[in-house]
């Protein structure tokens, strides 16, 4: 079946965050006494709040007391300190034109909070080309990625098909959450992981401006 749809993973796909968010995670656990290794929390970014804090310390919920508090306090972090400074990864608003102009229905899949993709979809420079009623957040899955909750909620707000859409993603938690609810996966080096950890995608490229230069032989062309 033709693709008619493309889902859009938000962070380190279309702006480069995914470190910043470790930061905040990193920040937000210190002020609740952990002390937090980057790297592990750095190798979770792309999973929701409610997957990444019980697997950092399994005593805490991540929907629900302390656990809870580092969430939100991760979420305001990034909203008042990190988000200024964060950059688009390359190519980002050119290539979501291009899948403008090719007519595909756009629908974001972020594990992002609502207040919080509005940041980041302007640091993305590409607020003005997205619709933000056609965005599914947090707050739409039972349990975020890796589950496949968040992608079959966002199936059913774009009205596609499994068949029909392909996620731009940038982490194994987008590639297992998609692939889970029947959706292939286009992925981007641009957040981080090795191409061995993103081997369940059907292409890899360094950037959305690597997928733009070869837009003509891919299955989006």
């Amino acid at each position: 079946m033709s693709v008619k749809g493309v889902l859009l993973d938000i962070d380190g796909t279309l702006v480069d965050s995914n470190d910043a968010h470790a930061h905040a995670y990193i920040e937000a656990f210190a002020e609740h006494g952990y002390d937090v290794d980057f790297n592990q929390v750095r190798s979770m970014i792309g999973m929701g709040g409610d997957q990444l804090i019980p697997r950092i310390v399994p005593s805490l919920s991540g929907k629900e007391g302390e656990g809870k508090e580092i969430a939100d306090r991760r979420k305001e972090l990034i909203m008042k300190k990190f988000g200024a400074d964060l950059a688009p990864t390359q190519g980002s608003r050119q290539l979501i034109e291009k899948l403008r102009q090719k007519g595909y229905e756009l629908v974001i899949s972020s594990s992002a909070t609502t207040e919080e993709l509005s940041v980041l979809l302007k640091a993305a420079q590409v607020d003005d080309l997205l619709d933000q009623d056609l965005a599914t957040t947090s707050s739409d899955a039972n349990a975020s990625k890796p589950e496949p909750d968040l992608i079959e909620a966002t199936l059913e707000k774009g009205h596609l098909k499994a068949d029909e859409a392909i996620m731009l993603g940038d982490t194994p938690y987008d590639i297992q959450a998609a692939n889970a609810a029947g959706v292939r996966v286009i992925a981007f080096r641009s957040g981080g992981f090795s191409d061995e950890q993103l081997a369940n995608a059907i292409e890899i490229y360094d950037s959305p401006a690597d997928l733009l230069a070869h837009f003509d032989q891919s299955p989006l062309a």
